[in-house]
């Protein structure tokens, strides 16, 4: 059996002297940010018994910081998967003592977006949501925005010119590379169906412009079919995907440009149709990657959720503590996309 690691074990693996790492671990005398941070992770990796404790003195002095995020859709995977990485990140941040409040939109509506807001407002010096782009949505940020709590939109876009930025992937590019896996991939030209959310999601606006212009201009012999609405949700997407199969049973394309993707991928299995159409979606999940792996869905396009969050955090603690910025931005990341040999 090992010996338990000491001081001296700790001051080895950092690099630094004994002395030190008594200092970090009992805040006598200050010590620098990155020689603090070293000796934390060396005590962290050889299992020191006061690893948390040299955490504690570490974040001490930083600033403490609340970051609201208004999300949708709780029991979706992919917003539980945002959810726990945010929390991650803030809870991780060097540079803050951060604490995550997150809370679930009811539903889509701007009213209870606008009602999540003011909640946040009473508790956060920063928040961040995903929401539909609607006028009260816009006051609401605006209200927030004149008590000096910074607000960005995330995934999709809302309150421009009133929020502080915009953070997540180009969705016109989106689009086109969706229209573009189709177009290469369908079994033959024909028609193609698209799946949005709502047309008061920014985001999806702009990947139904940037699918169908991709089709305009390179893949003309493609007809589109008109664009369904279905709400986010899987069962409306189910049911209107068997719809839409038997209507059309020459259908050679379809994307999902928001949530509800387990509803069509639902369909297609029950339906089984010949040729199947190639199949884009967004965001892997389980039922997203089983689908790939059945050939079900042709390729999924993702959100990078680490860099999502990381980014977002950044952008949240220099806004709290340097002030808005003079104007407000566009963060795009570049998106993820799986295949069936890649996952």
């Amino acid at each position: 059996m090992g010996s338990r690691p000491t001081i001296t074990d700790v001051a080895a693996k950092a690099g630094v002297s004994v002395a030190t790492v008594d200092r970090v671990l009992n805040g006598r005398h200050r010590v620098r940010e990155e020689t603090a941070r070293r000796v934390y992770e060396a005590a962290s990796e050889i299992g020191y018994h006061a690893a948390s404790l040299i955490r504690q003195r570490m974040i001490a002095s930083l600033p403490e910081m609340t970051f609201g995020f208004l999300l949708q859709k709780q029991h979706q995977a992919f917003y539980q998967a945002l959810a726990r990485e945010l929390t991650a990140v803030v809870e991780k941040t060097p540079k803050i003592r951060g604490h995550a409040r997150i809370e679930f939109l009811r539903n889509q509506s701007a009213e209870d977006v606008a009602t999540g807001l003011a909640r946040l407002k009473r508790h956060c010096d920063a928040v961040a949501l995903v929401s539909i782009d609607h006028h009260l949505v816009t006051e609401a940020v605006l209200d927030l925005k004149k008590s000096g709590i910074p607000v960005f939109s995330v995934l999709s876009d809302c309150a421009q010119g009133v929020r502080e930025s915009y953070v997540g992937t180009h969705n016109m590019r989106v689009g086109r590379t969706a229209a573009w896996f189709i177009a290469r991939t369908a079994p033959r030209p024909g028609k193609v169906a698209l799946f949005v959310g709502s047309h008061r999601w920014h985001g999806h606006e702009l990947r139904e412009t940037g699918f169908r212009s991709y089709f305009r201009e390179h893949a003309p012999g493609f007809v589109h079919l008109d664009t369904l609405v279905n709400l986010e949700t899987r069962q409306v997407t189910y049911e209107a995907t068997l719809s839409l199969l038997d209507r059309h049973p020459d259908i050679t394309g379809l994307y999902v440009a928001g949530g509800g993707m387990e509803g069509a991928i639902k369909a297609l299995r029950e339906a089984d149709p010949d040729p199947v159409p190639t199949v884009v979606v967004n965001e892997l999940t389980d039922d997203s990657r089983a689908a790939l792996q059945d050939r079900i869905v042709t390729a999924v396009i993702g959100t990078p959720l680490e860099k999502l969050c990381t980014s977002l955090i950044d952008l949240m603690i220099h806004a709290v503590h340097d002030g808005p910025s003079e104007t407000p931005g566009q963060i795009f990341l570049p998106f993820d996309i799986f295949v069936p040999e890649s996952v």
